[in-house]
């Protein structure tokens, strides 16, 4: 077979003439029937005519014929996969990794595989070989972060995405497309808004850009812009295909629950029902239609749904945290005795005003709210919520495991350049401004206050309490990304656990170490405003407080806000969030002997006169 012939026939595969290039592979067959160009192009050419079955008994053949070819083998995975065979698929991606070590695709293929089968570790593990083969890929980057996503490894996916930017263009907007996906999932919302949009400038009608580009609106407070994104696609005509279609209902009804209308956000999400089975976010949208329709059962009912999911999902890469017995709120935190910290050498370490101001308390207390009203002072400095003490201590961990079992071994040397780490985590999430205090706003750092002694001993802390029952609906509500929080929260009794269990850390920790804390009631700070912001300014020795009071102002200016409460704090304070609870009272009533102990400490009542104390 002439070169030529080969290249006429590739040539009109690449212009899009199929058939035609089929008839001259077929025809070129009769006479070198074994051709492994040949046959290759004719293959090629039936899977673009989606005659997959057909493409694939030639790929097969390939395999026998060239069993040493990995490209052949890959080409084989492909085809089955496409056609629902994976298992099979899979054998044949491992074999085409075998024939050619050092060929990153297969490996790619394979990872992409284990992503839909939700065996997201092996998938991590595949795409991390592919990306060592190739480390200058920005395609086995970009799917390997993906794994780690999925795995709850946000730390490498950053470390993976770190030089996105110098890869643009891409020239590809499939690829384009995920590495936007991509970014969402590791919560850097802008830089996926700035990828879509120039997608879309390029390709206005690509259907999947404009529904991530409109959630991401969503997430920006841009409703408008947002619903404008999703009508294009629902709007006769547009070519959308079912999920398409289904996700474009979603959307709208996330608008709907934005523009206070949960009947017709219920009414939606009714209508186009879950995508699928792993689909969790449908029934947290649904229980907070119910919630604001006040059909409590409803919501409940949509509640359990959620978690249920959304646990079987988490539990793939977590599978730890959903072990029967498991500790109700997983951490790796150090617990230091009273009697081991009397023994910790002092050490020079920043002065409080050097020093950050840290907001703590369990999720859904309040925290962003006051983190909001800080970062309107111009003394002060905020940032997105940030695990950084989790970084550190792995990275202690990693050096030499024992240092956990007694922070007092760590010397000047040590704490310096930890808190050097630290400032260097900061400046890689934002920009440092001259002069102003920084503003570490974490909740669950409740739980690493000895470790936060050890390198800040003089610092702030502001803790965020909240009734507790309040916070337990809340945070019941709430579709969290933390494998750590969906287990605390996978049901009523164990996210009562995790609550007294995170309190009753900080109150242990609070009598050892001494730090120097203000409690701020959300009660307090929603109905006497000005007075608690005055109170937060003469802690921290700020002086004027007016700054605070316009905090909603000032969230509003932001592009973005990454926590939860985003469609909150941009809103002046009110008291819509007292006592929602009481409404649920039937559904608290077994949790409540759980809470007591907290309740009673804080001071909070519980009406649980006839309810036997907790044993």
């Amino acid at each position: 077979m002439t070169s030529n012939a080969i290249t006429q026939i590739a040539a009109s595969i690449n212009a899009g003439q199929l058939h035609h290039a089929e008839q001259l592979c077929r025809t070129a067959l009769l006479e070198f029937p074994q051709d492994e160009s040949l046959l290759l192009l004719l293959a090629m050419s039936l899977h673009s005519q989606e005659r997959l079955h057909e493409a694939m008994s030639i790929y097969a053949q390939l395999t026998q014929l060239f069993p040493m070819s990995s490209e052949h083998w890959n080409n084989y995975g492909t085809a089955l996969a496409a056609a629902g065979a994976q298992e099979d698929a899979r054998q044949a991606y491992s074999k085409a990794a075998q024939m050619d070590p050092r060929n990153p695709m297969p490996r790619i293929h394979l990872g992409l595989l284990l992503i839909q089968r939700h065996e997201y570790l092996a998938a991590r593990g595949a795409l991390l070989d592919a990306f060592e083969l190739d480390r200058e890929s920005p395609l086995a980057r970009i799917h390997a972060a993906r794994a780690c996503c999925l795995c709850q490894d946000f730390e490498g996916a950053r470390d993976l995405l770190g030089p996105w930017r110098n890869w643009l263009p891409l020239n590809d907007d499939t690829l384009q497309l995920e590495l936007a996906q991509v970014l969402t999932l590791q919560d850097d919302i802008p830089g996926a808004a700035d990828l879509l949009e120039d997608l879309l400038a390029r390709r206005p009608g690509h259907l999947d850009a404009r529904l991530l580009l409109a959630s991401i609106y969503e997430r920006f407070n841009r409703l408008t812009d947002a619903e404008e994104l999703v009508l294009s696609v629902v709007r006769m005509g547009s070519g959308a295909t079912d999920a398409q279609r289904k996700e474009a209902l979603h959307i709208l009804a996330e608008l709907a629950l934005r523009k206070k209308d949960p009947v017709g956000a219920r009414q939606l999400l009714e209508q186009c029902g879950p995508h699928g089975d792993d689909d969790f976010v449908h029934y947290f949208d649904l229980g907070a239609a119910c919630d604001r329709q006040s059909e409590t059962d409803a919501a409940m009912t949509a509640l359990r749904e959620a978690h249920r999911r959304q646990a079987h999902e988490f539990q793939i890469a977590s599978p730890d945290f959903f072990e029967p017995g498991a500790q109700a709120l997983p951490t790796d935190a150090p617990r230091i005795p009273a009697e081991q910290y009397k023994h910790w050498p002092k050490l020079i370490a920043p002065e409080a005003r050097d020093s950050p101001v840290f907001i703590v308390g369990f999720p859904r207390s309040g925290t962003t709210l006051l983190e909001q009203m800080l970062d309107a002072h111009p003394g002060l400095q905020s940032m997105d919520e940030n695990p950084f003490f989790n970084r550190l201590v792995l990275m202690l961990r990693r050096q030499n495991p024992r240092i956990l079992d007694d922070l007092g071994v760590l010397q000047q040397f040590d704490c310096d350049e930890l808190r050097k780490r630290y400032c260097a985590m900061v400046a890689e999430r934002i920009s440092r401004r001259r002069g102003a205090q920084l503003v570490d706003k974490n909740p669950l750092n409740m739980l690493w206050l000895p470790m936060i002694h050890r390198l800040f001993p003089e610092a702030r802390f502001i803790l965020a309490l909240r009734h507790p029952c309040d916070v337990i609906l809340s945070c019941y509500m709430q579709n969290f990304r933390s494998s750590i929080l969906v287990a605390a929260c996978s049901s009523l009794e164990r996210l009562a656990h995790a609550y007294v269990q995170a309190m009753t850390t900080w109150l242990e920790d609070v009598n050892i170490f001494q730090p120097s804390v203000m409690v701020s009631r959300y009660e307090d700070l929603v109905t006497d405003f000005p007075q608690q912001a005055t109170r937060i300014t003469e802690f921290l020795q700020l002086g004027d407080a007016s700054p605070m009071l316009e905090f909603d102002r000032h969230a509003r200016n932001k592009a973005y806000i990454a926590t939860p409460s985003y469609s909150q704090v941009i809103e002046p304070v009110n008291r819509k969030g007292l006592g929602r609870w009481h409404r649920y009272r039937r559904q608290f009533e077994p949790i409540l002997p759980i809470l007591e102990p907290m309740l009673r400490h804080w001071g909070y009542d519980s009406g649980m006169a006839s309810i036997p104390p907790a044993g």
